[in-house]
Formats: structure tokens, sequence, C-alpha cells
């Protein structure tokens, strides 16, 4: 019957759909779990699962306790300036303006660019000696607080928050192409920004960093590769406890000749671990050392004005070399689950090389 034949090809369809949303290694925290099942039962050691609370982190600190006072000028300078003739009038008038005064941290960056330029070109064109040291006193004054306004318009947005959250999951297994290299690319450029106006290098296009802002608004990357951290520590100190469990008992091979035991412990290191688990770690890895890393020099070249407040989670959450760094913490966690499956494997003359 026609009905029949189509049931025929249906069925195999919606199992194979069935089977590949079953599968534990699709996605990160089923895969970790079935990693250490699998570990425990291979090494017949007692089981053990990823523990519920994970290597601490905590969301960015609170906007308010990021975002740095700015220093304002003189109301009586700004209402002088805004009387002169001359592009600065126009500068000094969109920020007396209602909008002016509640401007977004990347439109007061560039507001202060533009005044400091403004004020410049304008001090070529006048012979007052009272109106040209009001101007270069403002021009100084600028330039001091243009740290603060570079800090504001990165650390101190809100769009940061999104970007750092870690309500979002965690990084993606397998996943096509390379989930970063967007945000890599706009932090590449916000760094050459951010050294430049370092050093009053003010011709810096800033028009395209609203984008890299509407970027950070709708990608959790970077939350997401702290999360994997996370999830890989816990997972790869549980596996090494169930690997010093085994180490601990007779050995795996008498006299270093492989059996039966070995050659399923062995398969099961390839296959699971450096098949499932490895590949993941590397992603992990590659997205720390691009996303995390590119998000820690926009913070180290930031440090003269960094808050106090943000000291603390910089150092856990970006940092790659603090006492506290969770990177460091996963490094050490990957080398000595490695190290661990070495000796075991080596116990049947299988240490991989």
């Amino acid at each position: 019957m026609p009905g029949s034949s189509c049931l025929k090809w249906l069925i195999p369809g919606v199992c194979a759909l069935f089977l590949a949303g079953c599968n534990p290694f699709s996605e990160a925290e089923p895969m970790m779990e079935e990693y250490l099942e699998r570990l425990a039962r291979v090494l017949d050691t007692p089981s053990v699962s990823v523990p519920s609370d994970l290597p601490p982190a905590s969301t960015v600190p609170r906007r308010r306790e990021r975002v740095l006072d700015m220093p304002e000028l003189d109301l009586g300078m700004l209402d002088f300036l805004s009387l002169y003739g001359c592009e600065l009038q126009y500068v000094v008038g969109e920020r007396n303006s209602v909008m002016g005064r509640v401007m977004q941290p990347l439109n007061r960056l560039r507001y202060e660019v533009r005044f400091i330029r403004a004020a410049e070109d304008c001090m070529a064109e006048i012979d007052d000696e009272r109106l040209e040291k009001t101007l270069q006193d403002a021009v100084e004054s600028k330039r001091a607080s243009l740290p603060v306004a570079v800090w504001n318009a990165t650390w101190g947005t809100e769009e940061i928050e999104r970007l750092l959250t870690l309500s979002k999951g965690f990084y993606p297994v397998a996943a096509e192409g390379n989930p970063v290299s967007d945000l890599v690319r706009d932090l590449g450029q916000l760094n050459q920004a951010v050294s430049d106006l370092s050093v009053q290098q003010l011709d810096v296009p800033l028009d395209a960093l609203g984008g890299v802002h509407q970027r950070w608004q709708s990608e959790f990357r970077a939350g997401q590769v702290i999360n994997s951290a996370r999830l890989l520590i816990a997972t790869l100190n549980a596996g090494t406890e169930t690997l010093k469990a085994r180490l601990d008992e007779r050995p795996l091979c008498l006299n270093g000749r492989p059996n039966n035991q070995s050659e399923i412990v062995r398969n099961f290191f390839f296959n699971v671990y450096i098949g499932e688990i490895q590949p993941y770690m590397s992603d992990v890895s590659r997205a720390r050392d691009s996303l995390i890393g590119a998000l820690a020099e926009l913070a180290d070249q930031q440090t003269a004005v960094m808050p106090a407040s943000f000291q603390d989670w910089y150092q856990r959450h970006l940092s790659a070399d603090a006492e506290v760094s969770l990177w460091r913490e996963l490094d050490q966690a990957m080398m000595q689950h490695t190290r661990h499956w070495q000796e075991l494997l080596e116990q049947c003359g299988l240490r991989p090389g």
C-alpha cells in the first residue's frame, strides 16, 4: 500500500533524529557526565559525576561599580567657549543640550575627542591671549581625562555585561566555523583604537564601535567560554581522582603485558577521551586564547584607571597568570588529567607519545 511504503521511509528518519537527539556527546554537560560514567565503568572504580558546584565564577561587577566619574569642565568656561565662533561652539552646544547631558559612554567618548580636536583647531585661529589660555586649560583637562572616557566606553557599558553573562550555558560542541571570530576581530580593532587613544592619537575612527557594542549585546560567547572552563575543570579533576583510585590498586597489566581489560581501556582512551573530550578542550582553549585573551588585553591597556572593584574579577576571569586565575586552574586540570592517563597506560606499555 502507498501509505505503508511512505511509513517505511519515515520510521528510519524519525529514529535517526531521535538517536541524534540522545547523543550525549552533542552538548557539553551531558558529554562530561557520560565521560565520567564510562571512565568509572571501564576502570571498575566507584561511579562519579560532575560536581554540582563548579569552580567559582561571578558576573562582571555592577555597572555603578565599573563606571568612573568623568571630570567636567567649569560651566562658566563651557558657556564662554560656546559663544566663540568656531567649530567648538557647536561641539559645546551639543554637550549643553538636553540629550548631551545624558550621553551614553560611547557618545561621551566621541564628544571628548571632538572637543579636543575642535579646541586645538580653534587655537590656531585666535589672537586673544585670555581665550587662548582658556582653550589650553580646557584641552589639557580633556586630554588628562580621556582615559576615563575610554574606560567607560569599553568596560563601563551595559553591552559588556551581556557578552560576559554566565546565564547562557556552555560553549557549543563541535560548532561549525569559529563561533568567536567576529568578536575577536572586533576586539582587535577596539584594542588598536584604545592603544592609539592612550598615546593621544585622536584621528581614530570611532564610528564602528557602535557595531561592536551591538554584537556584544547579542552574543554571549565570553560567558559561555568561562562556564565551559569551569565545567572542564570540575570534570577533569573528578576524572583524575578516578584514575588515581585505579592507579592505587593492582596494575592494569602484569609485567607490562597488555590484556583484554587494557585493550578496553585503550579503546576508551582513544575513542572517548581523545576522540570526544580533547577536541572540546581544544575548542575551549582556542576560544580562551583568542576571545578571553583579547578581553584581557582590553583591560591590561587600561590598568591605570581600572577601578579597584574590577581588579579581583579581572584576575579570576581574564588574567592568565594570576594566582587565582580560572585559566591557570584549567591548564593545571588538563595537565594532571593527561599525566594520570599516561601513567595508567604505561603499566601496559601503551603510553601515548
